[in-house]
């Protein structure tokens, strides 16, 4: 059976986003969720099972194979399910959605740094920074150009969930959690992809979870 190591469900967008790649799979798979920062981290993410990773999550075990790094999951389980379950069949789509899913990879770090990832909260509306909102622009962008091209009779960029909605599923809670303004169009997208069976059961896990760490409980920096 798969074994996936994760942080903590409230504040782990990249955990999120290897979880929902796990459970769009369909593989049988080994939750195992470690608290983030806490008094034992620099020593449990010296252990053989964190050592591949340097002791970031999430990582993805099958066996004596160590995949870690969330796109990388992506791709690894889209190999083990025949390519079926992951990117549009679609080679034009396909090469838009892998692009976007790069994209969010390594892109949008001021909405990343400044808006981190915290399920539990709702803050109150401010203006966001200039350069956040450069990232939310970019950001509608490339969703209305997946929606207008290739999103079809679906709900989701592509029609059907897939791996770009897996990428971009922690910016959705980022959207809530700090009310940040999106074009009209984006707003039944976010709540589709927060309304998919995956995420209202990660949501509800996040809300049982207890550890609190102090640092992603602030509002959005300035």
């Amino acid at each position: 059976m798969l074994k996936l190591i994760i942080g903590n469900k409230a504040y782990s967008s990249w955990s999120l986003r290897g979880w929902l790649a796990c459970k769009q799979s369909g593989l049988p798979f080994e939750e195992v969720v470690v608290p983030l920062y806490d008094d034992d981290w620099d020593k449990r993410r010296e252990g053989d099972e964190f050592a591949p990773s340097s002791g970031k999550v999430p990582i993805l075990w099958d066996g004596d194979v160590v995949v870690w790094d969330s796109l990388a999951i992506v791709d690894f389980l889209n190999e083990r399910t025949g390519n079926t379950k992951f990117w549009p069949t679609d080679e034009a789509a396909r090469a838009m959605a892998r692009s976007m899913a790069a994209e969010m990879h390594s892109g949008f770090q001021k909405l990343r740094a400044k808006c981190t990832m915290n399920i539990r909260q709702v803050y109150t509306t401010k203006k966001p920074d200039d350069d956040v909102l450069e990232d939310l622009t970019r950001l509608m962008e490339i969703w209305a150009q997946a929606r207008a091209r290739f999103g079809g009779d679906g709900d989701f960029l592509f029609g059907d969930f897939g791996a770009a909605d897996i990428m971009f599923a922690p910016v959705c809670t980022r959207i809530v959690t700090y009310q940040l303004p999106v074009a009209r169009f984006a707003v039944p997208y976010v709540e589709t992809v927060l309304n998919h069976p995956f995420m209202q059961d990660w949501i509800a896990a996040a809300q049982e979870e207890e550890w609190v760490i102090e640092k992603f409980e602030q509002a959005a920096s300035s």
